[in-house]
């Protein structure tokens, strides 16, 4: 098959190209340099042009909690127009099936836990990423429309926080582990504190991007269902971000010198996700630890600090 996969430069996209290296099917990994996918003309060129048999969605407007309470109209706007573009294109050229990402924090704020697939529109999600949040939450529900009126092929998975190699370190707009990475670096060079915002408390799970890589193939390859899938790890791996942050000090021999900030906002305090279909399907599946991929994540950044994305 010939693969397009969006969001090919990123964090989950340069995951994607380290264990699909050696792929039997030809994957084209897109950036924004390649095709803009705001705007239709040039992704309508873009299919035109390759004819992809499959689609692996990954592009997105996306940031940590700060960028989506104080971004909230560019986070809505340009993903829903770079899904609208995609989508429609994909029915379009006949693209035989399509997998695109969403990502937990568009589940009801209000809720039990854990969450799971079928809970996904029971309630508006919290208040500090909704217009990111409903962004997402349209895409499952264009995705399903083309599935229910053309039969179109086209699915959703539904990743917990994915971390690794390749991110975004920004200290604005970063997610949490990158720019704790990011923070931590900077402390021990300048000799101050490393400032945690918030009080540690609330919870996550986390996902190596090169599981998650794995994972989209798989889904790909042989998830078989049309409704969406949460990729994570159990519900058990879940940690706190104070004891995230304890191991990135840990990296950086720095741990004695964290403090927490608790003037910031906290934003949803869990959003544990129930992993049970994941498992039933895909039985032998294997997740990196927490300890050895921020290890792999801070060794990466450590590498790269003059170049990565920050």
């Amino acid at each position: 098959m010939k693969i397009i996969v969006t969001g090919g430069s990123g964090l989950v996209g340069q995951a994607m190209q380290s264990v699909c290296h050696d792929s039997e099917h030809t994957m084209i990994f897109l950036s924004s340099a390649d095709c803009n996918l705001l705007e239709k003309d040039q992704v309508k060129q873009l299919f035109e042009n390759e004819r992809p048999d499959a689609v692996i969605h990954l592009a997105a407007c996306v940031g940590g909690l700060f960028k989506n309470m104080n971004q909230k109209v560019e986070m809505y706007e340009k993903n829903m127009l770079m899904n609208h573009n995609v989508l429609s294109c994909c029915h379009e050229y006949y693209v035989k099936k399509m997998v695109s990402c969403l990502s937990t924090c568009i589940f009801p704020d209000k809720t039990t836990y854990p969450i799971n697939e079928s809970m996904l529109h029971d309630g508006p999600p919290h208040s500090s990423n909704d217009a990111y949040a409903y962004a997402k939450r349209m895409l499952e529900v264009q995705s399903k429309a083309y599935q229910e009126q053309y039969n179109d092929n086209f699915i959703c998975v539904i990743p917990t926080n994915i971390y690794g190699e390749h991110d975004n370190y920004s200290l604005q707009d970063a997610h949490v582990i990158p720019a704790l990475i990011h923070k931590c670096y900077l402390a021990k060079q300048k000799g101050e504190p490393f400032v945690v915002c918030g009080t540690g408390s609330p919870l996550r799970q986390f996902i190596y991007s090169k599981d998650l890589a794995k994972l989209l193939m798989w889904s790909l390859l042989e998830y078989q269902e049309k409704d969406p899938i949460i990729l994570s790890v159990s519900e058990n791996d879940e940690v706190s971000i104070a004891q995230v942050a304890y191991l990135i000090a840990q990296e950086y021999n720095y741990e004695d010198h964290m403090v927490f900030d608790t003037s910031y906002s906290d934003g949803q305090y869990k959003k544990t996700a129930d992993n049970g279909k994941l498992m039933r399907l895909h039985p032998t599946v294997s997740f990196t630890n927490i300890q050895t991929g921020i290890h792999h994540a801070v060794t990466w950044f450590n590498q790269n600090v003059s170049s990565c994305r920050k």
